[in-house]
């Protein structure tokens, strides 16, 4: 507990009739408690644990391509020149190629447009979405992809190589 001490007279040589002492607060044990709640908040509180996007990848041997339903497909095309999204089989697309941006006004309100979309011509199957980065794509634009996947709630994505035909035919409409 914390103790009040006063300074004891001193003998000297005059006596004084009223003396006002100065008081002097012992702060040990007080110091000694709020270094034991810092140490217990210390050790009780969780911190923020990082958030991570787990991603299954297929492994490197060579298997034979899985064949998709063009009409459950929604693939984008990651370049550095922007986002290009279609539908259906690059060979022969369901709704034609059309740039957007990474934004929730951009490609979010195609994926939910398509999410609803989708299930009525695919006979109530989901949707799947390729994302196609090419090799200039920035990591950053694949990230952001990959984040627009969990917030419109996508459960089957990929990453895929983007084809050739597909790179040329983003550069060729720019």
């Amino acid at each position: 507990m914390a103790e009040l001490n006063q300074k004891q007279p001193e003998g000297g040589k005059k006596k004084i009739r009223s003396k006002k002492l100065a008081p002097k607060v012992d702060l040990t044990a007080m110091v000694d408690l709020a270094f034991l709640l810092i140490t217990f908040f210390m050790l009780t509180t969780t911190l923020n644990k990082p958030h991570r996007l787990d991603i299954a990848m297929p492994d490197k041997s060579g298997h034979e391509p899985i064949l998709l339903d063009e009409r459950r497909v929604v693939s984008l095309l990651l370049t550095d020149k922007g986002l290009m999204w279609y539908h259906g089989d690059f060979n022969h697309p369901i709704s034609k190629p059309e740039f957007t941006d990474l934004s929730k006004n951009g490609i979010r309100k195609v994926l939910d447009r398509m999410k609803l979309e989708i299930p009525a011509k695919a006979d109530g199957k989901d949707m799947i979405v390729l994302i196609k980065p090419s090799k200039e794509a920035r990591a950053v634009d694949v990230v952001q992809a990959l984040d627009e996947m969990k917030h419109v709630d996508i459960k089957r994505y990929t990453i895929s190589k983007i084809g050739a035909d597909e790179e040329k035919m983003v550069l060729a409409s720019l």
